[in-house]
């Protein structure tokens, strides 16, 4: 608990979570605030008002369905209308069409985005790159990035349009929330739930990072199949804060609510932050992906990047991802008589692809922490000549080799992404992108390569 200003102030450096994914978890910052035996009774303990957040329809499958009982010292609705944010913010898109976004089948890259100079804090440094389909229509994503150099001061922020994923590149968030607080660090991701009041302080100063946002569903944990019970990220490695509140007078409190892409403010008299204790499972969380575990080949091919899944958000078609979050995380590669890096190929989805720290295998130049790549749906991709051609220099007798400091990752989508105007004009694009595999050359010779293939060597046809 925190009453002294409605600032937050330092986090401490052991902040306490619960863990698990889906889980239905509570919390209470004092001692019997959570009521006993029911959600809403006449009077709450300690006089706090009950208020339900619904993540999903009342009556969605209880598999499926997704709500928390919050315990406040004042609830959300006391605040002065919602008007629009003066000036607004003209790169915020949540409704992909021809009048606002072009659409290109041409691979594009993007170098780091320098961090401002003027002040700036994460609402006003965030801007769309790409996306489809339409937060009012309830079906599609967006693709933002942000770059902010100041915290959230008195203000919050509420996004009705859908899910935040959110990946920091540089600098750590302290992000505090209506369920309690969170510090996320660069190799941390956290879900920020649609409708959840957030504000972001950076403790680190200038702050740099990616943001997957899914309208009209939430992310879950892939299905494993023929793995098994156990791999990828497992659901105790995913934490949810401990509940704390501010309870001091905040007169002129802001709250910023993006909604089909616009932005709002309504003002009210005190922090949001006042949830005193909570019970539910609709919460935002945050993951380590240094807790991933990979699986991988271990005879011959490369294994489809699917296997890298963290988080999927799921359409009605079985296996087909509305938005997929995939890491390529350090690892072992061992395949024998095999091309290692991700192969050539083409795609019905369409990928965004980031770089937190290191290189990735398959680009040797050009694609560096803080920047970006796009390859839309069937327009052709893989390693770049100086990749492919330093791999077969190495021949069949390459032994294990083990792909360290490094942590890349992948927004994958089976639905095509229009591109916003100031990402295809952005002077960090790179548009020389194509020439990394200009220089692949042909090495046909027309007749059988050594080693050209197992089967053949062993008499088979």
């Amino acid at each position: 608990m925190e009453n002294k200003t409605a600032k937050c102030p330092d986090f401490p450096t052991d902040l306490e979570y619960q863990s698990g994914f889906g889980n239905s978890l509570s919390s209470e910052a004092i001692a019997g605030a959570l009521p006993q035996g029911q959600n809403n009774p006449l009077i709450c303990p300690y006089g706090l008002y009950a208020e339900q957040i619904s993540g999903t329809s009342f009556t969605a499958p209880r598999k499926l369905n997704l709500r928390s009982w919050l315990y406040r010292i004042k609830p959300s609705v006391t605040h002065e209308p919602f008007k629009p944010r003066v000036p607004g913010h003209g790169k915020l898109v949540s409704e992909f069409n021809q009048s606002n976004t072009t659409a290109t089948p041409t691979q594009l890259r993007w170098k780091p985005v320098e961090i401002p100079d003027a002040p700036t804090d994460f609402i006003d440094g965030l801007y769309t790159v790409c996306g489809a389909g339409s937060s009012f229509l309830r079906h599609g994503y967006a693709i933002h990035m942000y770059t902010a150099n100041k915290s959230m001061d008195d203000c919050a922020f509420c996004n009705a349009d859908g899910d935040f994923l959110i990946v920091p590149q540089k600098g750590r968030l302290w992000i505090t929330t209506e369920c309690g607080r969170l510090q996320v660090s660069p190799g941390e991701v956290v879900v920020l739930p649609q409708g959840f009041r957030f504000a972001i302080n950076l403790p680190d100063g200038p702050s740099r990072g990616y943001v997957a946002e899914i309208f009209g569903t939430h992310f879950q944990l892939p299905d494993l199949g023929p793995i098994g019970a156990n791999g990828l990220a497992a659901p105790r490695d995913f934490l949810v804060p401990t509940a704390w509140f501010e309870q001091s007078s905040c007169p002129g409190y802001t709250v910023v609510q993006k909604f089909g892409g616009e932005l709002f403010i309504a003002r009210q008299d005190f922090c949001p932050f006042n949830v005193v204790a909570w019970h539910g499972n609709y919460v935002p969380y945050k993951y380590d992906l240094s807790k991933f575990c990979p699986y991988n080949t271990v005879l011959v091919d490369h294994g489809d990047p699917s296997i890298n899944t963290v988080l999927t958000a799921p359409t009605d078609k079985p296996g087909v991802a509305l938005l997929d979050f995939v890491i390529f995380p350090p690892r072992w590669l061992v395949a024998e008589h095999t091309f290692r890096p991700p192969y050539y190929h083409r795609n019905c989805m369409s990928e965004f692809m980031g770089l937190i720290n290191g290189g990735y295998e398959a680009k040797a130049d050009g694609f560096l922490p803080g920047g970006a790549s796009l390859h839309s749906c069937m327009t052709p991709h893989g390693p770049d000549t100086k990749t492919y051609e330093a791999t077969i220099a190495l021949g069949n007798e390459a032994g294990p080799h083990r792909i360290t400091d490094t942590m890349a990752f992948m927004f994958e989508s089976c639905l095509m992404p229009r591109i916003c105007p100031w990402a295809l004009e952005s002077p960090f694009m790179d548009p020389d992108y194509y020439q990394c595999w200009i220089g692949l050359r042909s090495h046909f010779t027309g007749e059988e390569t050594k080693g050209q293939s197992r089967d053949l060597h062993n008499g088979h046809n």
